[in-house]
């Protein structure tokens, strides 16, 4: 059964949450000491300063796009770690900058929708500020509309991220639920970092038999 086709946010109201969002995180990341910015993210391999360089990276042209692919030998995910770790060798007040630069555009990456930007930011907002103590909180409908689109995204976006399976995810503080299986219940914040591979920073805040099942 997929998730309930409803109470999404139009795109103006996507827009004007990843506009609020990455004023936020800027904020955040002015706030940051030189050793946090080194500081390992929820992504594996990733240091905080290369997840804020890929969020700044969120308008890359076409051209460059094309170019960071070819240097990847074709690899999306190798492209999007790599093109990260080079960007993150600006200083780190540059790349607060650029994201709080972005409120505002209407720009996207080549073959990315506004739906795209939103879950970035959410998610990656999150990959930053839980290993440095610092609490965010989704606003709920964005996470709702997050969690929609991952749950929906098509290939090969959809290869991003880890397909959760045998378990039905429901939240308990929104209209939201997807999946078949042993039930696993809690705020759509938490169900949005399960569903983009983010199960362990969250699991206390899950409940429900399919709990176990999550890798």
């Amino acid at each position: 059964m997929g998730p309930h086709p409803i109470r999404t946010l139009d795109t103006d109201a996507v827009w004007a949450a990843v506009d609020r969002e990455r004023l936020d995180l800027a904020d955040l990341l002015d706030d940051l000491t030189p050793a946090e910015w080194e500081q390992p993210s929820l992504c594996a391999g990733w240091r905080v300063r290369d997840v804020a360089a890929h969020l700044a990276l969120a308008q890359t042209g076409a051209g460059r796009a094309a170019l960071d692919l070819l240097r990847a030998r074709g690899s999306l995910p190798r492209m999007i770690h790599d093109s990260a770790v080079r960007h993150a060798e600006r200083p780190p007040a540059l790349l607060s900058e650029q994201i709080r630069g972005m409120a505002g555009s209407r720009r996207t990456a080549p073959g990315v929708t506004p739906l795209e930007p939103l879950l970035d930011v959410l998610v990656h907002g999150q990959d930053i500020a839980v290993p440095l103590g610092r609490e965010r909180h989704m606003p709920v409908d964005a996470a709702r509309t997050a969690a929609i689109r991952v749950w929906t995204m098509p290939w090969p976006m959809s290869t991003t991220f880890p397909r959760v399976r045998g378990v039905r995810l429901a939240a308990t503080d929104t209209d939201w639920a997807a999946g078949e299986g042993a039930p696993v219940e809690g705020p759509i914040q938490a169900l949005l970092m399960v569903l983009t591979g983010r199960t362990t920073p969250v699991r206390d805040e899950l409940s429900g038999a399919g709990v176990p099942e999550l890798r």
